[in-house]
């Protein structure tokens, strides 16, 4: 029985080589790191040199120690330095509290605290942004009049986005029709067929015409594009429209059909973000470009 036990007491241990060193002469409680370092995942270094009441009583309680240096152990590196220095004599504790501060480790604070302190930092933050804001605003010498979502909104367009808003300024609202069940059966209940068709691809130049409803979704999202459940007064946009192949597909994909007519149309912010944005100064001050209709403040499909 006493085969099995090493001179520390410890269950004998085969040899392990760590970093191409053979440990089976160190001390028992080496050859469990050792041991550890080859077999253990999971658990950091520099979270167990953190723990100090498990650093202070494994100086002292040898059994605390083999867990400890065994629950290190996925650091292969630290656990062989550990399994020399312990070999040569240094306390387990100071051993384990060097590798920590090697690794940068310090004492952690309570969790609550830390949680505390980044809350009450991020508060401050934003009082004092609000208080600058505040500031900027009664400060009558200031000439920056644009709006700050600008350049964020420029981080999260398409080219084709900038494209299709380009000719919304230039060229004005876009007819858009939704093809519905029609006839007796759509008089009391009407099925949509196809939502939302339009030429605004074809008539921004864009190069990829089939994510045009994706683009058209974008921009709504960002607040530059509104879509109105009425019609445009030019009927003739919708006659042209009414003839484009999708539209016949879908008009013909049932026997009874209707179509509704509604338009697409930049926002007040929308044009003002184009005209700062998109086109030089001179076509953003002149006074011929199409009116947009200013959206409801519920629109309520």
């Amino acid at each position: 029985m006493t085969d099995d036990l090493d001179r520390d007491g410890l269950p004998r241990l085969p040899a392990v080589a760590v970093n191409g060193t053979v440990v089976e002469s160190l001390p028992g409680l080496a050859r469990v790191a050792a041991v550890a370092a080859v077999n253990t995942t999971g658990w950091g270094l520099r979270a167990t040199a953190r723990n100090w009441r498990r650093v202070g009583r494994a100086a002292t309680n040898r059994a605390e120690a083999a867990e400890l240096i065994r629950e290190v152990g996925a650091v292969v590196n630290a656990v062989g330095d550990i399994a020399r220095q312990v070999a040569d004599g240094v306390p387990v504790g100071t051993v384990l509290l060097r590798a920590g501060e090697s690794l940068g480790g310090a004492p952690e604070r309570p969790r609550a605290e830390a949680v505390g302190e980044v809350i009450s930092t991020r508060q401050t933050s934003l009082r004092e942004r609000g208080h600058e804001l505040l500031e900027r605003s009664r400060d009558v010498w200031a000439t920056d009049n644009r709006h700050p979502a600008f350049d964020r909104i420029l981080d999260e367009l398409a080219p084709d986005e900038a494209r299709i808003l380009v000719m919304l300024l230039k060229d004005g609202p876009q007819p858009s029709v939704d093809i519905r069940t029609g006839g007796p059966i759509g008089m009391v209940s009407s099925q949509l067929i196809a939502p939302g068709l339009n030429m605004v691809g074809a008539r921004a130049g864009l190069r990829y015409l089939d994510q045009v409803p994706s683009y058209l979704n974008n921009l709504f999202r960002l607040g530059l594009v509104w879509f109105s459940r009425e019609p445009l007064r030019e009927h003739m946009e919708y006659q042209v429209l009414e003839a484009q192949p999708d539209v016949l597909k879908a008009l013909h994909s049932v026997k009874f059909t209707k179509v509704v007519r509604r338009s697409i149309h930049l926002t007040p912010f929308g044009e003002e973000f184009v005209k700062d944005a998109l086109v030089d100064e001179r076509t953003a001050a002149s006074t011929d470009l199409p009116e947009h209709e200013t959206p409801p403040d519920l629109d309520v499909d």
